[in-house]
């Protein structure tokens, strides 16, 4: 990974020296995936984080009547996988595809543990994005409990501003909670209104 995309990635959470930031580099390896293109799929082992450069992702589970469930987009500058799998050595409970060409940069459990002994400050800045992720999850969780149709829409383009017009519309409502027909009617009172 470049030195200036190290810079431009930690440096937003922490504070690394360039030393540091090239060890780091020497870790991630850079992927790139086509629209389609599965990342992970339930059932693999999962070893592996990846920070997300350009492009979207979506994370979806698939219940047992086979139907979707998204759980969240990857834009840039997130990090995604199935940290309940990589954290417990579990197989993967999720999905991961490429919506959007992507390029990502991956980082193995195994590279983490030991960024983490040789860089404290990397291990800051990891629990700063766990903690941001939890903060995420809740008010998601809760918002999907709590909040109308329209409310969780208007929610959903404030977060992912950029992509409403890239993913497909199901995905939208998959990830609301609602079908697309519901989606539907949510856009067309917010334009009349």
């Amino acid at each position: 990974m470049e030195n200036s995309i190290l810079e431009e990635v930690f440096n937003k959470t922490a504070t690394f020296s360039p030393i540091e930031l090239s060890t780091i580099g020497t870790f991630l390896k850079k992927i790139t995936l086509k629209k389609g293109d599965a990342l992970l799929r339930q059932g693999d082992t999962v070893l592996y984080t990846h920070f997300v450069y350009s492009g979207c992702l979506r994370t979806y589970f698939i219940d047992n009547s086979g139907k979707e469930h998204t759980l969240q987009f990857g834009i840039k500058d997130w990090w995604i996988s199935d940290y309940t799998a990589l954290f417990s050595a579990d197989k993967a409970m999720m999905n991961i595809e490429c919506i959007q060409d992507a390029t990502l940069y991956r980082l193995s459990r195994k590279n983490m543990e030991q960024l983490y002994i040789d860089i404290p400050a990397f291990e800051t800045f990891f629990r700063k994005k766990l903690e941001k992720r939890m903060e995420a999850f809740h008010k998601r969780t809760l918002g999907n409990l709590a909040l109308t149709a329209k409310e969780r829409y208007l929610s959903f383009i404030k977060t992912y501003p950029s992509i409403e017009q890239q993913v497909k519309n199901y995905h939208i409502a998959s990830y609301l909670g609602i079908t697309t027909e519901s989606l539907s009617r949510v856009r067309k009172e917010i334009i009349q209104q």
